[in-house]
Formats: structure tokens, C-alpha cells, sequence
């Protein structure tokens, strides 16, 4: 047979960590309650926001100006003010070579026909005297050295002078051709300029922007600090106090046992309490024999 028995007990307990210490953490705890009462702003930083806050109720003093940057690069920056110039530059050339290169020069040479002239005159005397002294002039013989001289003369001139109008001729053709792709290259390189100020443009926008909304942002930020600061101080000294409040603990407790009671330890139990009641009994009975 089996029995079982119960108790009940209640604990309470109480830890004060580092107790040496405790003046000490009590001052300190002491120091951040005073600490809270100055959390607030100073005087020099108040007077440091308020600074700021000025300067930024008068705005940027270059946003005019940024703005005006911006809006020149987004209209290309004048790169293509000079466009007319150079296709003008090209007319003008064009017009100046175009009969050199459509060959209308070739042997129309003013200087040369007087050169030509000039030739004809020189060998014509020297021939003509030379038949006048042999007394032989105009006659047949003179014609035909007249013109046979002239025509000697002549001709090497005249080659040069064809050689050099053809030469010419293609020498302009080329740099009439080389003019039109530097001025295509010119202008391209115009309008590439017109679209990069534009591409800068539309970041200098931005900046004008941020130029026109500086004393917004500025005021802002000045708020934000004027805020900031006492919550700043305050965590601070959270950071000291709060680690320090939860150093010590106390708890309570109960705690329910129960104990197996073996059968020679219930037989005792029993008997003791039937021993407890028989024993006024057996006073009674001895006292009366």
C-alpha cells in the first residue's frame, strides 16, 4: 500500500549586484536627473539656428543666375550661333571657284593673252627684219616663218598654261569638295555642342532647383536639429541611466512538493494515531484497578 504526502513553502529573493558600487551608481543616477533639466537648447545653439534659419528665409543669391545658366544650355548655349557664319564662308568659296572648277577658266586667261601678244610682237619683228635687210619682205617665204615662229614660240605657253587651268581645274573640285565636309563636319560638330549644353542644361535645371528651394530645405534642416538636439541629449543619458536602473531584481515565489510515503512509514503513522486515541482509555483503566 502507498500514500502520499504535500507541503507548501514561499520564497522571496533579492539580488543587489555590485553593492560596493551602488554610492557610486546612485550618484551618477543622481547627476542624469539633474542632466534632464538640461536637455534642452543652449543659448549658443539656438543662436546658431536662428542664424540659419535667416540665411534661409533670404534664399540662395545665385539662383537667378543658376537658373539663367540652365536655361541658356537648354537652348543649346549659342553653339549653333555661328552656323550662318560658316555656311556663308562656304557660299563665298563656292562662288569664288566654281568657274575654276567647271573648267570655264581653261585657256580664258587675260595675263595669258597678253603674254601670247606679247610674243607674237617679238618674233614677228625679229623675223620680218630679218627678211626686210635680205630685201624679201612679205613675201611668201617671210609669211610662212612669220607664222612658223610665232607658232613655236606659242605653243610650249600655251601647254603650260592648259596643263596648269586643268590642274587647277581638279585642284578646285577637290577643295571644293574638301570645304563641303569640313562645313558638314563644322556644323555637326556645332549641333553635337547644341545637344550636349542641352543634356548640361537639364542637370543645371536640377541645380536651380535645389537653388530655389534652399531656404525651404534650409529651414528644414535647422528644425530638424532644433527637434533633434533635446531628443539627442535625452537618449544620451537613457543610454546611462536605463542599463544602470535594471542592474538589481527581486522575485517571489511558491513551490509545491509532494513526498511518496513507503508502507512501513504508513504502518507508523498508523499506529501512532490509534496509539493517540486508545491512550486515554488505558489511563482510565489503570486508575480504576
Amino acid at each position: 500500500m502507498g500514500g502520499q504526502s504535500s507541503s507548501t513553502q514561499t520564497q522571496q529573493s533579492q539580488t543587489a549586484p555590485w553593492q560596493a558600487a551602488q554610492p557610486m551608481l546612485q550618484s551618477i543616477l543622481g547627476q542624469i536627473g539633474t542632466g534632464l533639466n538640461n536637455t534642452g537648447l543652449t543659448a549658443a545653439e539656438t543662436g546658431a539656428l536662428n542664424t540659419l534659419q535667416s540665411n534661409a528665409s533670404q534664399g540662395n543669391p545665385y539662383a537667378g543666375q543658376i537658373g539663367g545658366y540652365a536655361q541658356s544650355l537648354l537652348n543649346g548655349g549659342g553653339a549653333n550661333a555661328q552656323v550662318g557664319n560658316v555656311q556663308g564662308n562656304l557660299g563665298t568659296f563656292q562662288s569664288q571657284l566654281t568657274p575654276y572648277a567647271n573648267g570655264n577658266m581653261i585657256g580664258n586667261n587675260p595675263a595669258l593673252a597678253a603674254q601670247l601678244a606679247q610674243i607674237q610682237t617679238d618674233v614677228g619683228n625679229s623675223v620680218n627684219s630679218q627678211f626686210a635687210a635680205a630685201g624679201r619682205d612679205f613675201s611668201g617665204a617671210n609669211q610662212m616663218a612669220y607664222g612658223r615662229g610665232i607658232a613655236a614660240a606659242e605653243a610650249p605657253v600655251i601647254a603650260e598654261q592648259y596643263n596648269q587651268d586643268v590642274a587647277n581645274q581638279i585642284n578646285t573640285a577637290n577643295a571644293l569638295y574638301n570645304a563641303g565636309n569640313t562645313t558638314a563636319g563644322t556644323l555637326s560638330g556645332m549641333q553635337q555642342n547644341y545637344l550636349a549644353n542641352q543634356g548640361q542644361g537639364v542637370t543645371a535645371a536640377q541645380s536651380a532647383l535645389d537653388a530655389q528651394n534652399y531656404g525651404a530645405n534650409a529651414t528644414l534642416t535647422a528644425e530638424a536639429q532644433r527637434r533633434g538636439i533635446p531628443v539627442q541629449a535625452l537618449g544620451l543619458l537613457a543610454q546611462i541611466g536605463v542599463p544602470i536602473a535594471g542592474l538589481g531584481s527581486q522575485s517571489n515565489g511558491t513551490t509545491t512538493g509532494t513526498q511518496q510515503m513507503s508502507g512501513a512509514q504508513q504502518f507508523a503513522t498508523i499506529a501512532q494515531g490509534i496509539g493517540n486515541l486508545l491512550n486515554p482509555f488505558s489511563k482510565k483503566f489503570s486508575q480504576s484497578s
